[in-house]
C-alpha cells in the first residue's frame, strides 16, 4: 500500500486519466490529475507536492518534454520522481526523457494499469 503517497497524473486522454486515477486510489495513493502540463504546474503552484508524477508526452500546448524542463523550477515538486507514461516507444524519445530527469519510462501499451501502480509503488519503497 502507498500509505498516502501523492501522485500527480498528467494525461490529456480523460479515459486513461480516470482509469489510472482509480487504480492508484485503490492502492492507497492521494491522487491529483491534470489534463495538461499547464494544469499540472497550476496544481503544484497551488500546493500539491507529489511524491511521483506520471507524465504523458503527447499533449496539446505544453508537451511532456517541456513540462520536464519546467518542473525544475517548481519548488514543491523538486523531490518528485517523474515517470514518463506514454505510447511513444522510440529510443530517441526514451533517451530524451531520461536525459531530462525522468526516473523511469513506461510505454502504456506494454503495461497494464495495475503493473504501472506496482512499478511506482516499488520505486517509492526503495
Amino acid at each position: 500500500m502507498a500509505n498516502g503517497k501523492k501522485v500527480l497524473i498528467i494525461d490529456d486522454d480523460e479515459f486513461l486519466l480516470d482509469m489510472y486515477a482509480v487504480k492508484f486510489r485503490e492502492s492507497g495513493f492521494d491522487v491529483q490529475v491534470a489534463s495538461s502540463g499547464g494544469d499540472a504546474e497550476a496544481a503544484i503552484k497551488n500546493g500539491f507536492s507529489p511524491d511521483v508524477i506520471l507524465l504523458d508526452l503527447v499533449m496539446p500546448g505544453m508537451d511532456g518534454f517541456d513540462f520536464l524542463k519546467s518542473i525544475k523550477t517548481l519548488r514543491p515538486a523538486l523531490h518528485a520522481k517523474v515517470v514518463i507514461l506514454t505510447n511513444l516507444g522510440q529510443k530517441e524519445d526514451i533517451d530524451k526523457g531520461l536525459k531530462l530527469g525522468a526516473a523511469d519510462y513506461i510505454v502504456k501499451a506494454h503495461h497494464t494499469p495495475s503493473e504501472v501502480v506496482n512499478k511506482v509503488s516499488a520505486m517509492l519503497s526503495t
